[in-house]
């Protein structure tokens, strides 16, 4: 029998060539399941401010290239020692313009501007990662003052009837491009000073670096900051407190990301197609999820299920997740929320939460399996921790083909970040996630909200996001072993390891590369982005470089 059903807030694409319902996540504001934050951006730099400067995200070169400057003047020239310690120090809220007026009154300024700015993924380029290639002579290599003042002290006093006269000599301010060039090739030296055992070298240079990173703005500013800290800790033996990675807390940041960009979206959106068109015809379906953390993925599906010609069929989610360590069933809250909105669209639900400390633990005779079932897998970012454990990803595959799936959907990151050796790792990563962040930087809505576009990410949402980065970067570049669990591996490593545990690849299909593609258009800077379809698979990218990509898989 047919159900007529309220009209549901479904967005579907128009032309849509395929079977079953098209999927679209929720682009038009924040997901129902948290409460919105509502932050305003001022544009003030937050750090800054708490010491009581008034100084803006967009002025933060020209502040730095004024400190320098002022520096230059104050540390070479004799003549202004007296009118050092007669002057009045004061502590101006207006940084910028008190700064220039200082530097008026001491000194002309002569301007050299360097063509472009450029960002650390710009800087990157031509960049040799060849052990040997980043060290010292490098450093030396590189024109100008731009890291520290002269140290030779030039004469710039005259005799003019017997009293001395201050002469001012002229002070060159460098774009900042160039001391992006030293920042990378700064980080890239301290890298190989850390692998081969060069603590000393590596101390001097990861403080010249966090010195040069802040005299950068926006992606490069911040992506250098993460890296200078995560050499810091490595150095120093200072690793993250377990704490810092509590569920609830990971959770919370992947949120944010959420909200901020495309990415997992476009991994829920893949995935879920994938799903949908495994699911056709079938009468109880059975989703299995590795991931289930806020179960952002879930609604989408189930409206698309409900819409299904014939009605929905009977659809059981097991969401798998680790204990929340604050004794509270982080699980059982989402499955409430996920019966609620089934109850809404008429679909038949079940829900059962399973906590596992890590995905190895699982056994397919835990997870109540029915022989009427189809079954789906559903791993977003979870099988590459696996590698950290030897042998953990071949148990869960194996796991996995006793469940006997209908399909399996893997997403990962598309980078290589579980190399041996740490200098290529740490450059790898160093190209990954300066791109990743140059995507951030342009994230936001691409139209209004009434014709379809998606609102522009709050400040919030951003300094999250970038916090939820910078957590994965520190874990790459400063942790080893089993506290190393992000080791992203590319898609040709992975079909090695699926080809071997017995699975064989799942054909996205053009229409899933068309609506992916029809999605992004949705985000401000969607030029930026770029879906490829790869062997059947489909891949997210900013610009030339893929970042995240969508697998599906099936028992040989």
């Amino acid at each position: 029998m047919k159900r007529d059903y309220p009209n549901q807030n479904h967005t579907l694409f128009p032309g849509s060539s395929s079977s079953t319902p098209p999927l679209l996540p929720d682009l038009t504001g924040k997901s129902k399941m948290w409460d919105e934050f509502n932050e305003q951006d001022t544009g003030v730099d937050e750090l800054l401010a708490v010491l009581g400067y008034k100084v803006k995200s967009s002025d933060m070169v020209d502040v730095a290239q004024k400190i320098e400057h002022l520096e230059g003047v104050l540390s070479n020239d004799d003549g202004l020692s007296q009118m050092a310690s007669d002057s009045v120090h004061q502590n101006p809220s207006d940084l910028s313009s008190w700064l220039e007026s200082m530097i008026c009154e001491l000194n002309p300024v002569v301007q050299v501007q360097l063509p472009g700015s450029g960002s650390i993924a710009g800087s990157l380029v031509g960049t040799s990662t060849s052990p040997g290639s980043a060290g010292v002579d490098d450093l030396q290599a590189i024109p100008g003052d731009a890291i520290y003042p002269p140290t030779k002290k030039q004469k710039s006093l005259s005799e003019d009837n017997g009293n001395k006269t201050y002469s001012p000599n002229p002070i060159v301010i460098i774009d900042s491009q160039e001391n992006g060039i030293r920042l990378v090739h700064t980080l890239m030296a301290c890298a190989e000073a850390v692998q081969q055992d060069d603590m000393k070298r590596a101390e001097t240079l990861v403080k010249q670096a966090g010195y040069l990173a802040v005299s950068q703005a926006g992606a490069m500013r911040k992506v250098a900051t993460y890296f200078a800290e995560a050499l810091a800790r490595r150095i120093y033996r200072l690793y993250p407190k377990s704490p810092q990675d509590a569920p609830a807390f990971r959770d919370l940041l992947q949120m944010h990301f959420y909200e901020t960009c495309p990415y997992l979206k476009f991994a829920h959106f893949t995935a879920n197609q994938a799903i949908l068109e495994a699911f056709a015809g079938k009468k109880k379906v059975h989703v299995i999820d590795f991931s289930m953390k806020q179960g952002m993925q879930w609604p989408a599906l189930m409206q698309a299920l409900a819409l299904r010609p014939g009605g929905p069929p009977t659809f059981r989610l097991t969401g798998i997740g680790p204990p929340s360590g604050d004794n509270t069933d982080h699980l059982q809250e989402v499955g409430w929320k996920l019966a609620q909105l089934a109850d809404t669209i008429h679909v038949e639900f079940q829900y059962r939460g399973f906590l596992a400390e890590s995905l190895s633990d699982l056994e397919p005779a835990m997870l109540e399996l029915r022989e009427d079932e189809v079954v789906a897998v559903n791993s977003v970012f979870e099988m590459h921790e696996l590698l950290a454990r030897p042998g953990a990803v071949e148990k869960v595959l194996s796991a996995v083909k006793e469940m006997k799936p209908e399909i399996l959907t893997v997403v990962e990151q598309e980078a290589n970040h579980n190399g041996p050796v740490f200098l290529e790792r740490f450059t790898e990563s160093l190209h990954y996630y300066s791109t990743l962040f140059d995507s951030l930087e342009s994230s936001g809505g691409g139209g209004s909200v009434e014709s379809g576009g998606v609102a522009a990410a709050s400040n919030q949402d951003k300094i999250m996001s970038e916090v939820y980065l910078g957590k994965q970067i520190c874990n790459v570049v400063a942790c080893e072993g089993t506290d190393r669990v992000e080791r992203h591996e590319t898609l040709a490593q992975w079909k090695t390891r699926f080809d071997s545990a017995g699975f064989q690849p799942v054909h996205l299909g053009s229409n899933a590369y068309k609506q992916a593609s029809m999605l992004l258009a949705l985000f401000a800077g969607g030029d930026g982005y770029r879906v490829e379809e790869n062997d059947g698979c489909l891949m997210l990218g900013w610009h030339t470089r893929p970042l995240i990509t969508t697998s599906a898989w099936k028992l040989r």
